[in-house]
């Protein structure tokens, strides 16, 4: 029995074919609802901390389980489906790295080739060696920003550039490239660490430089028609948007929800002239997602094909920045141990845990949550290791 907080995939499967609804791509098996996942986020829904969420679990060879709970929408209390769409944020740093490692398993890259190979305008490189509101000293970098480097944020390259304003998604992407080889660095390559939208970007054109394609091309051919990702996506169609969770973010008594929208991004979301943005621009579902982190569990074989190579996932997948620094990044993907994968801005998630052999992928649109909310992740995650690990 369907409850507010809850609806089985089987149940939107059957909905899918009701008059008047538009048909989505939904997993071709329906799976009972767990009541270890549902049970341990449901109270934050019940607390008004958490909106609503889709959660999956998997191994390498099978979805052991899709729950959700909660709302896509409260104020139209339309229940949070399995197919929802949401926007994945930063996730889709690790789908851009994976597909550019096709590109090094072929032989067409190097992570060690100075960027500036394939994109001349990285030549006249500058570092900011002092800076302050009044004045700026430049230094020539000491060493070569890498492929390596810009997929793994120690290029010292910023964040992104002073031309992506008022959002992240107005410039073509040769454009927005040229502008961060046109800003000096914040540092000396592969000496720090800064979080960088530019420099996965710049990764992303390099895909189209070696390739003659356009970003959006190569992904949709080489990564996610092979892994069967039909709901990835840059500007979701109507229909997309007709499954799209709403953001919510705390209120202003801090007590409860208000709704909000991606400030990032440019409105309406189905704009043809809304640019790709490697590093933060796609849509995604719980199903398309569980795909990519299980192919990557699997060590690049996806269906008794390989994807990519058992080496291109080990880099991708090992700690790339130096040992004395605090954080711990691959190529495209957060580093601990054996555990691999990225968050979004909107606190999406996956993960992908080797030494249980599980995925686990958690999907919700909120920038910010009341009380406890920011613990709902972390709850799933243990129920889940509770129940499925190996």
């Amino acid at each position: 029995m369907l409850t507010l907080l809850r609806r089985s995939l089987f149940a939107t499967i059957l909905l899918s074919f009701a008059p008047g609804f538009a048909a989505a791509q939904v997993p071709s098996e329906s799976y009972p609802p767990n009541a270890q996942l549902v049970a341990s986020v449901e109270p934050f829904v019940k607390q008004n901390e958490l909106a609503g969420a889709v959660m999956l679990v998997a191994d390498k060879d099978k979805v052991l389980a899709v729950d959700t709970v909660g709302y896509a929408d409260i104020a139209e209390k339309r229940e949070m489906a399995p197919d929802a769409l949401f926007w994945i944020a930063s996730q889709s740093k690790s789908l851009t790295a994976a597909a550019f490692m096709i590109l090094v398993d072929e032989g067409k890259v190097k992570l060690d080739d100075p960027v500036e190979k394939y994109l001349p305008e990285y030549a006249d490189a500058w570092v900011a060696v002092e800076k302050d509101a009044k004045h700026m000293l430049l230094q020539r970098p000491a060493e070569k920003i890498t492929v390596r480097r810009v997929l793994s944020h120690t290029s010292g390259l910023p964040f992104k550039s002073a031309l992506e304003t008022p959002t992240l998604d107005g410039l073509p992407l040769a454009v927005a490239v040229r502008s961060y080889a046109a800003t000096p660095l914040d540092y000396q390559p592969s000496t720090g660490y800064r979080y960088s939208n530019a420099g996965i970007n710049t990764a992303g054109r390099i895909i189209e430089v070696v390739t003659g394609l356009t970003y959006e091309q190569f992904m949709e051919k080489r990564l996610f028609e092979p892994l069967g990702m039909n709901d990835t996506v840059i500007r979701p169609s109507r229909e997309q948007l007709r499954r799209l969770a709403k953001g919510y973010k705390p209120n202003a008594a801090k007590d409860g929800l208000e709704e909000t929208t991606i400030s990032q991004l440019t409105y309406p979301l189905d704009l043809p002239t809304r640019q790709p943005m490697p590093a933060g621009g796609y849509f995604s579902t719980a199903d398309d997602i569980g795909r990519f982190c299980r192919m990557l569990l699997n060590d690049g074989l996806w269906e008794g094909k390989r994807v990519l190579s058992v080496e291109a996932v080990r880099e991708l997948s090992k700690r790339q920045t130096p040992e004395n620094l605090k954080e711990s990044y691959g190529l495209g993907c957060s580093v601990n141990g054996e555990q691999f994968g990225h968050g979004g801005a909107f606190a999406t998630n996956m993960n992908i845990d080797r030494a249980n052999g599980l995925v686990t992928v958690w999907l919700v649109q909120h920038a910010g949550f009341p009380g406890d909310g920011k613990s709902a992740q972390a709850a799933f995650r243990k129920a889940a290791e509770t129940e499925f690990a190996k």
